[in-house]
């Protein structure tokens, strides 16, 4: 990972604007962008927002999309307006998405981007070093909740980073899947967090939604333990059409 950090310095470093993110360990997640670039977005849908990297990144690839990110946690929720809320066309909601609507308690890490509604295992901390710093409540909402479909601009991206609760995510904006052509969503191959599900659980819930995969990218291998998680994409095929519902 040491070799992505110089790479985001390096970024930044060229990109004066950036400077004052950079200062407050904020930079775009240039990493993502072979994934995205040949795509053009409309409107973009961030769960997990952290302090904004990602949303930062789809800003520069995407310069009209309309960006409406997610993030319960307060203190990353102020990095990113710090530095987003001068762009009108980015709205932040200070909630996490999941199925079922109300208060959760979500495990805080001493990495704040790994921070989870469900219990990191021995393996998170033997690989990343996060363990748990503290436990907060945050509100979930379904996505419908907060979007209507009519903010939902085609091409539209949902992207999720949430820590082993992607499927929670995928059931809880199920009234909007079908205003998505597109899913970028970070999967786990073996569990970093307790009754997460894996890289085939997701994959099958997406099949049976109507999407396809379309690439991997960004994916971690542990010298011992192999593959440890990826960045996965799914598209919905031109023609075609959702398959049905959630088993």
């Amino acid at each position: 990972m040491q070799w992505l950090t110089l790479r985001k310095g390096a970024y930044c470093a060229l990109h004066p604007r950036l400077w004052p993110q950079l200062a407050d360990g904020v930079a775009p997640a240039i990493e993502h962008t072979i994934a995205l670039q040949r795509f053009a977005f409309r409107t973009i849908v961030d769960v997990g927002a952290n302090r904004g990297q990602f949303a930062m990144l789809a800003r520069a690839l995407f310069p009209e999309a309309a960006i409406f990110a997610f993030e319960p946690l307060s203190a990353p929720a102020r990095l990113f307006r710090r530095h987003l809320d001068g762009d009108g066309r980015v709205h932040l909601f200070e909630a996490a998405i999941g199925e079922t609507p109300g208060a959760r308690t979500i495990f805080v890490a001493s990495k704040d981007d790994s921070s989870s509604l469900l219990r990191p295992t021995g393996a998170q901390t033997e690989i990343f070093g996060v363990e748990v710093a503290r436990t907060d409540v945050i509100v979930v909402k379904r996505l419908a909740d907060c979007l209507s479909a009519g903010q939902l601009h085609g091409p539209t991206l949902l992207k999720i980073d949430v820590q082993g609760a992607e499927l929670d995510v995928l059931r809880g904006s199920a009234d909007l899947l079908d205003r998505f052509d597109t899913i970028y969503v970070e999967c786990s191959y073996l569990p970093l967090y307790e009754g997460q599900p894996l890289v085939p659980d997701v994959t099958r819930w997406m099949d049976r939604n109507g999407f396809e995969l379309a690439g991997v990218y960004n994916q971690h291998v542990d010298p011992a333990r192999g593959p440890v998680q990826a960045d996965f994409l799914f598209v919905r095929p031109a023609h075609g059409r959702r398959r049905g519902g959630d088993a």
